[in-house]
């Protein structure tokens, strides 16, 4: 059976849904050629949670293509910059243990892999700090751009900390003003099917029966489409992940004026850790922990001691389940699953989002243009998708098994050899002597990249002892790309401006 595609309907809205209306509006409305009818089904009944969330620097570009503008971004959803992810106590636990994960890419990284230099030269300046300005910047409060520099450009990269459920809400509006996408209030309560099994229409209680061509499942952890009504099986990852539960809530700043912080906080605890994301009103915290190694109330405790010590009952507590894992597949006939409905792992990386935007990219790429040719595009989504899943589950086991914490079971857990990704126990074992660059990556964009893993293994303590001695040539380059540093840090230094101030000024200017 053969038919063009036509129709999409997307299920749920949220920062998923909504993200996915629009880039497809934006892609497929725009020319008059191309006739595709958008319709979004969303719950009254379904409410955000609204602790705060971070996202990429791909997500820039996302909002550009649906023109959206920064500064009415920026005010609408109590947006800052976040210019990486710091790390405190991941290490031995130690008060003077912290490291960063930054957005820029190494100094020359195209052509010159500086690790090796790096390391040769003794490690007196951290990694992170050898090869890019942003640790300086952000540990003296500086945002990564000026009042002067056009929206969604910058000095140095960067993504954001944003509201998730204002997040929503703008797109809502700017999707309905901007695009002919059909907007639904009302609840699915039952699917029919085409005699092949694709999904036929949705009968919703109040609007009746909604026919469409592609289905777009964006109804988060109730994956009612490809998991409830096309048995999708969901592959779980929590005996690699532990991090099973977390606490969140809101915190006031101490004064109006309070430091706005440029990067996601991410404080090691005994069976978990603290995530705190700094918005323009307000701050974002939450613990993330296991729930087989620590008890709900001991996990209260630890957050209450972040925060200083004192009852947590006058805050607005927020208790999640967190169920790493993802679908098999999230593609199937005429279906695909897009945010929390396709999987959802440990936000320690904030990968969530990123996979929303790399889903939609795929879409707006290579939307099947009828029904034949839409099974041979599901199966490479998939396999893109199952190694993605792939990547990300090594990537953020890369950071508990390089702990040397041996104070919790949870810590000794994590380095136990059963609980870590074979994939992973080999880049280990291959970079003890080779130092990690380019052909590490199997994929030109890969979600976390070679960059990544040199922040995350320097900043940890992991040695390469290769035998391959570097040319002269080769460290003469590295060492003017270590003082190219340098003076970059020196002028942004000087002219960067605070970042609540350019916050301020940004939201000031917005009409």
């Amino acid at each position: 059976m053969s038919y063009p595609i036509n129709n999409i309907v997307i299920v749920g809205g949220g920062s998923a849904g909504w993200l996915v209306a629009s880039r497809l509006a934006a892609k497929y409305q725009a020319d008059a050629n191309t006739h595709i009818d958008i319709c979004l089904i969303e719950s009254d009944k379904i409410k955000p949670v609204g602790v705060g969330e971070g996202t990429w620097p791909t997500m820039r570009n996302t909002l550009r293509e649906i023109g959206l503008s920064e500064r009415e971004f920026i005010t609408e959803c109590d947006a800052t910059f976040k210019q990486g992810s710091q790390f405190n106590g991941w290490v031995n636990g130690t008060a003077n243990d912290t490291f960063y994960h930054p957005f820029d890419l190494p100094q020359g990284f195209a052509t010159t892999n500086l690790l090796p230099h790096w390391q040769a030269i003794g490690q007196s300046t951290p990694f992170a700090n050898a090869v890019n300005a942003q640790q300086h910047l952000c540990e003296v409060g500086l945002a990564p751009k000026q009042l002067s520099t056009p929206d969604y450009a910058s000095v140095t990269n960067y993504g954001y900390h944003l509201n998730a459920g204002k997040f929503a809400q703008l797109l809502q509006k700017h999707t309905l003003s901007k695009f002919s996408v059909k907007h639904i209030k009302d609840d699915v309560i039952a699917i029919s099917n085409r005699d092949n099994g694709d999904i036929a229409s949705l009968i919703t209680a109040n609007h009746g029966q909604i026919t469409g061509d592609l289905f777009i499942d964006c109804s988060g952890f109730a994956s009612i489409l490809l998991g409830k009504h096309l048995k999708v099986k969901f592959i779980d990852q929590n005996d690699i992940l532990f991090a099973d539960c977390a606490i969140a809530l809101q915190v006031p700043y101490a004064e109006l004026e309070s430091p706005i912080s440029c990067v996601t906080q991410s404080t090691a605890t005994d069976a978990g850790w603290i995530w705190d994301i700094g918005l323009f009103h307000r701050r974002g915290i939450g613990h993330v922990y296991s729930s087989n190694h620590i008890t709900e109330s001991a996990a209260e405790q630890c957050l209450s001691q972040y925060l200083g010590g004192g009852n947590l009952d006058k805050f607005d507590l927020k208790k999640l389940p967190l169920r790493s894992g993802h679908r098999e597949r999230v593609w199937k006939k005429n279906c695909v699953a897009v945010g929390l409905s396709a999987g959802f792992l440990e936000p320690l990386e904030a990968s969530s989002l990123v996979q929303v935007e790399l889903a939609i990219d795929w879409l707006c790429e290579q939307l099947p243009t009828n029904r034949t040719t839409m099974d041979i595009i599901a199966k490479r989504f998939n396999q893109a998708f199952e190694y993605r899943w792939a990547k990300i589950i090594d990537f953020l086991k890369l950071h508990y098994v390089l702990s040397q914490r041996q104070d919790s079971d949870f810590w000794l857990d994590n380095k136990a050899t059963s609980s870590i990704p074979q994939s992973l126990q080999e880049s280990l074992a291959l970079w003890q002597h080779h130092f990690i660059w380019h052909n590490d990556s199997l994929h030109k964009h890969e979600i976390f990249g070679a960059a990544s893993y040199q922040y995350i293994l320097a900043g940890m303590g992991f040695k390469t002892n290769s035998p391959f001695a570097t040319s002269a040539q080769e460290k003469q380059k590295a060492m003017a790309l270590f003082n190219n540093n340098q003076a970059d840090i020196t002028k942004y230094l000087k002219h960067l401006p605070k970042h609540r101030d350019l916050l301020a000024q940004l939201r000031s200017d917005h009409p």
